[in-house]
């Protein structure tokens, strides 16, 4: 698991390769992960938009941003946590992803929080370290 914490809001990231939905001699590989997001400020705050930087193996880079996620702009008040699902199809065997949120509070303050990196890897991928 992935975690990253910024003004008392927690995102951790569970990222999972999925093999039925992938193909490899397609050049299709496909991973979903879990995110769940706690609130351990003194303030409530709401998202807003998302923004995503995946890059795969090969460096080719997609950024993805949009309002809120899975279709929903969470209100998560003090201690709350909200959790989705959600997935990302690369050519390659391996990749990453990071990005943020946007936040607002109650009084219309907007404030990003980061969403950690992670890795995006097919499981038995062979890597060679020079």
């Amino acid at each position: 698991m992935y975690r990253a914490l910024t003004r008392d809001i927690e995102v951790v990231v569970e990222p999972f390769y999925l093999e039925e939905q992938s193909d490899p001699d397609d050049d299709r590989y496909v991973w979903g992960y879990r995110i769940v997001i706690s609130n351990h400020s003194a303030i409530s705050v709401r998202l807003v938009t998302r923004y995503w930087h995946i890059t795969d193996q090969n460096g080719l880079v997609d950024e993805v941003t949009g309002p809120g996620v899975v279709g929903e702009q969470p209100r998560l008040r003090p201690g709350d946590t909200y959790e989705y699902s959600s997935g990302c199809p690369l050519d390659t065997p391996s990749g990453m992803m990071f990005g943020h949120y946007q936040m607002e509070t109650d009084d219309g303050e907007l404030f990003h929080v980061k969403i950690p990196a992670f890795s995006l890897d097919t499981p038995n991928l062979l890597r060679t370290l020079n």
